[in-house]
C-alpha cells in the first residue's frame, strides 16, 4: 500500500506565509485534505501518533493567526499614520524652524536663527550648496536674534536658487569652539504619513519629523 509521508510543521509554515486573507483560507482547507489523504494512505501496520496530528494542526493554526495578527498590526499603523497627517494638515503652507537643508528661490532672503554655544566671542555662519561646498562665510557676531541671508557668496555675488545648507562655527579667542548645524525658517509643503509617523517634507525636498521642528510661523506674518 503506498504512504504520504508526514505532514511537517515546516510545510505547514511555508503555507500560511506564502499569502494572507483569502490565501490563508485556502491553504488552510488544503492543509486539511493533505492530512485526511495521509490518514487514509498512511501504513496501518505504523500508523501515525494521534498526537503527531494535533502537533501539526495546532502549528498551522498558530502561524495563521500570527498572519492575521501582523495583518491587524499593519492596518492599526496605517490608521494611525493617518491621523498623523491630520493633525499636522494645518502645518502646510507655514515655516518651521529646522536644522535641515532649505530652498533658496533666488531672490526671497532666508531666515536663519543662529544660536553660537556659550563662551563664543565670535560666530560664523557658514552655507554649502547642494553638493556640499562650501559658498559663502559670514561673521554673525554672537547674536541669537534672526537674520536674513540674502544668497550671495562671501565675495557679494548673487547665488543661484537650489538647496542650502548652514552651519555655525563658535569661536572663543580665535579658537574654534564648535561645529553645529544652523536652523533655518523652511516652508512645509507636505506632511506624509508612514510606518514611523509623520514627515514633514520641506520646500525644496528635505523631510524632517514634527519633532525637530522648534518654531512655527506663518509666512505672512514676519517680524
Amino acid at each position: 500500500m503506498s504512504t504520504v509521508s508526514g505532514i511537517t510543521p515546516t510545510t505547514a509554515k511555508t503555507a500560511s506565509t506564502t499569502g494572507s486573507g483569502t490565501n490563508i483560507s485556502s491553504d488552510y482547507q488544503m492543509f486539511l485534505k493533505l492530512l485526511t489523504t495521509q490518514m487514509q494512505n498512511q501504513d496501518p501496520t505504523d500508523p501515525i501518533d494521534s498526537s503527531d496530528y494535533a502537533v501539526q494542526l495546532a502549528t498551522f493554526s498558530g502561524v495563521e493567526q500570527q498572519v492575521k495578527t501582523n495583518e491587524l498590526l499593519t492596518s492599526m499603523t496605517t490608521q494611525l499614520g493617518l491621523l498623523g497627517v491630520t493633525q499636522y494638515a494645518g502645518w502646510v503652507g507655514m515655516e518651521a524652524r529646522v536644522a535641515a537643508p532649505a530652498y533658496f528661490d533666488g531672490t526671497t532672503p532666508l531666515s536663519i536663527a543662529p544660536n553660537p554655544v556659550t563662551g563664543a566671542d565670535q560666530a560664523v555662519l557658514v552655507v554649502k550648496d547642494a553638493a556640499g561646498t562650501e559658498v559663502a562665510r559670514r561673521d554673525v557676531g554672537t547674536t541669537a536674534e534672526t537674520i536674513d541671508w540674502t544668497g550671495t557668496d562671501s565675495s557679494g555675488n548673487a547665488l543661484p536658487a537650489g538647496v542650502y545648507s548652514f552651519e555655525l562655527e563658535s569661536y572663543n579667542a580665535g579658537t574654534l569652539l564648535s561645529t553645529d548645524p544652523a536652523e533655518v525658517y523652511s516652508t512645509i509643503a507636505e506632511v506624509q504619513g508612514t510606518a514611523g509617523g509623520s514627515v514633514l517634507v520641506l520646500r525644496g525636498g528635505a523631510q524632517v519629523s514634527p519633532a525637530d521642528v522648534t518654531g512655527l510661523r506663518d509666512p505672512d506674518q514676519r517680524i
